[in-house]
Parts: structure tokens; C-alpha cells; sequence
């Protein structure tokens, strides 16, 4: 027999979900049902993450919320009903910042119900390390903390991510990139003391495009702005409010920039 104070013990609201499930057999047949679906459901719901789906990830997390709510997964239900909240804002920062707290919990709960059933079954769950961070480092230069956390969140696990709050501590760091580390520059523009202006200055000065290709993070989509960026030689602008997918496509062009020279 199955021992229910596992879950009791782990936070689930074992009495709640019996008000609608009626007895622990009925619980356990259709626990079993969430567990051999859970890992496909968070595949989704990480494709959805991944390409800014928002629409389709405010569905997936909402199943997600309920089923948990049925399973007295009081913390999963809390956490999944945000996520829906927020991406139905079309809120790409909450997501990306709180998307390993969801997903922790969904592992904890896979591992939990596992222990209760008493059998080990294969499950597909979602890592959310895609690959071991490399040696090569992006520099993200800009003034909102939002913004640099959210660019850092993205690609922390698959890039070394320095950040700078102003140009100052941008073009420190740059001069002293001695190993040549730097494949990539994120470049807000408009900073207080030394701007983005004035990078872009210090690049053309000392003949840094070649090496280190840069790309513009802005409000600013004005023909002018983009003549006047354009004109130091940057790969391409990224402009605010922009997604996790916005982010990949101009990084990935950024980096390879001179590789299709």
C-alpha cells in the first residue's frame, strides 16, 4: 500500500484533492496519468519559452495550473497560474527570469510522485542547462538592470555573460580583453556619463569592429538613429521591447558577423 504521508509530508494538499477525486485509488490511477504526461507538457511549454510564444505558453502553464490544483500541488498551481498570468501580458522578463523556479518545482513534484508510486518511470523532463558554458564571453552594456538580467538569464548557460551598467565600464573591460575573449558586444546607447556614442567612438578609434562585432540595443528605431549607428560598421539593432527570440537571432548574427565576411 502506498504511503500518502509522502506527500503530506512534501506539501501536497492530499485532503483537498479528495473532494474531487473521492478515494486514493481513484487519486493514484490518475496521478499515474499526470506523471506519463508532465515531462511532454514541459517540453512545450520550454519550446514556447524558447521562440516567444506567448499565446500557445499561456495555454501549456495553465494546463499545467490545473492539473496541479487537482493533485494538491498548492506551490506548482501558485506558481504555474503567474507564468500564465504574466505571458498573457505578453511579459517575456518574468518569464525568462522565473522560468528554472517553475520548472525546479515540476522536478521536485515528477521526483516526489515517483517515491509515492514506488516504481521508477521515464519521464521526460526538461534540463535547464542546454549546453556547458563556453569559454567565450558576450558583453551586455546597458544602464536598466532589467535588461541586463534578462539578456544575462538567457544565456548564461551557453556563454560567458559580462555585464556593464555605462560605456566606462564597458570600454575598461574591452581594454583589457587581453585573451581575446570578447565574441560579441550588446550596446545600449543611451547611458548616462559615457554613452553608447561614445563606445562606438572608442571601437572606430582603435580599429576594434573587425575583431569585436558590436550591435545596438535601443528605443530609438528612427531612420536617423539607424544612419548613424549603421555608419560605425555595427551588425545589426535590437530594439526594445524585444523577446528571448529577438535576443538569439541578433546575438547569433552578431557573433558569426565576421565569419561571413
Amino acid at each position: 500500500m502506498k504511503d500518502v504521508n509522502i506527500l503530506i509530508a512534501n506539501g501536497v494538499n492530499v485532503e483537498k484533492s479528495l473532494e474531487l477525486f473521492g478515494d486514493m485509488q481513484m487519486y493514484d490511477s490518475t496521478l499515474e496519468d499526470f506523471l506519463n504526461e508532465v515531462g511532454n507538457r514541459l517540453d512545450r511549454i520550454k519550446k514556447y519559452k524558447e521562440i516567444s510564444d506567448m499565446a500557445n505558453y499561456a495555454i501549456e502553464v495553465h494546463a499545467l495550473k490545473s492539473d496541479s490544483k487537482y493533485f494538491g500541488f498548492d506551490k506548482l498551481a501558485e506558481l504555474a497560474y503567474n507564468h500564465e498570468m504574466e505571458s498573457k501580458k505578453n511579459n517575456m522578463f518574468y518569464v525568462v527570469d522565473h522560468y528554472d523556479e517553475l520548472i525546479g518545482e515540476a522536478s521536485r513534484i515528477i521526483k516526489l510522485v515517483e517515491e509515492y508510486l514506488g516504481r521508477e518511470i521515464v519521464v521526460k523532463t526538461v534540463s535547464t542547462e542546454e549546453k556547458p558554458i563556453s569559454d567565450k564571453t558576450i558583453l551586455v552594456v546597458d544602464d536598466s538592470n532589467v535588461t541586463r538580467n534578462f539578456v544575462s538569464k538567457i544565456f548564461s548557460n551557453t556563454y560567458n555573460v559580462k555585464i556593464a551598467p555605462d560605456g566606462n565600464d564597458a570600454i575598461n573591460y574591452i581594454a583589457n580583453d587581453t585573451e581575446h575573449k570578447i565574441v560579441a558586444v550588446l550596446l545600449d546607447l543611451n547611458m548616462p556619463g559615457v554613452n553608447g556614442y561614445d563606445v562606438l567612438n572608442y571601437f572606430k578609434t582603435n580599429n576594434l569592429f573587425s575583431t569585436i562585432p558590436v550591435s545596438i540595443i535601443t528605443s530609438d528605431n528612427s531612420k536617423e538613429t539607424r544612419d548613424r549607428v549603421f555608419s560605425y560598421g555595427i551588425v545589426d539593432i535590437l530594439v526594445k521591447p524585444f523577446n528571448e527570440r529577438d535576443v538569439k537571432q541578433v546575438l547569433d548574427k552578431t557573433i558569426y558577423f565576421n565569419d561571413q565576411l
